[in-house]
């Protein structure tokens, strides 16, 4: 498909779409899906999904500020300049096997200087502006732009600290994984083993253990983990081998 291609099809959806005074622009859903080159009712399935369990595109314009119950009314109102960029980028690029070439096509025609600015230019729309108003007008472009980046960075954070949450509770899963399928056993403290084991431990007795406990760990070169107890503070874990034999060798 080729630029004269689009050309037709902007012609043919000529009234279809429109330009108010303020310069800002709006398509109906039709006119939007010939753009993408999808059927139209794949576009009013992804609006609709928007209040029941919004997919992967009503997310995406969702975030960029629309309430869920404009997604609705776009059927009979047309769809905002903004949104019809999400759409035709999702498209072009994020829709997997859906994705369509002249989505691409459409998106990189209109990249350089943004959706509103495209549709004005094929809709041949003109505003006269003195040069304070359109200086005026590049700042607000700028702050847009400014404004989406600023979403998308906060997005991405937002993701990097999910998956941070995810690594440390498989970090966990592993850790007590190893725990289990050690040779030595579950690793205990000192009185968490002796309360398993249903006996009473003076807190001297229990300290004298523990230095047990950590000799044999030292000789035998297992790493001794330590975790913090709000009676003790820092207290050792050892592994069940260890305290068994320390436990009987107070037994005798």
């Amino acid at each position: 498909m080729s630029q004269i291609e689009i050309s037709q099809i902007i012609e043919q959806i000529k009234e279809e779409i429109e330009v108010d005074a303020n310069g800002q622009a709006k398509a109906s859903i039709r006119a939007t899906a010939r753009l993408a080159g999808v059927d139209h009712t794949a576009i009013i399935n992804h609006l609709q999904s928007g209040e029941l369990k919004p997919t992967k595109l009503a997310q995406s314009i969702i975030r960029q500020g629309f309430e869920t119950g404009e997604l609705r009314e776009w059927r009979t109102i047309g769809i905002p300049d903004m949104a019809i960029a999400i759409i035709l980028e999702y498209y072009a690029y994020e829709a997997g096997r859906y994705c369509t070439k002249q989505a691409r096509l459409v998106c990189r025609s209109f990249n350089t200087i943004g959706i509103r600015a495209w549709i004005q230019d094929k809709l041949g729309w003109t505003k006269p502006t003195s040069n304070s108003e359109t200086a005026m007008t590049q700042i607000q472009l700028l702050a847009a732009i400014a404004q989406q980046m600023a979403q998308q960075e906060q997005y991405l954070l937002e993701q990097q600290q999910q998956q941070t949450q995810i690594l440390a509770r498989l970090k966990a899963v592993e850790v007590e994984q190893d725990r289990v399928n050690t040779p030595c056993g579950h690793k205990y403290s000192v009185v968490g083993f002796a309360n398993l084991q249903g006996l009473e431990i003076s807190v001297k007795e229990a300290g004298t253990k523990g230095r047990k406990a950590s000799a044999l760990c030292r000789k035998q070169g297992i790493e001794i983990e330590r975790i913090h107890d709000p009676r003790f503070g820092k207290v050792g874990l050892y592994p069940e081998s260890i305290l068994i034999e320390v436990f009987s060798t107070g037994q005798n």
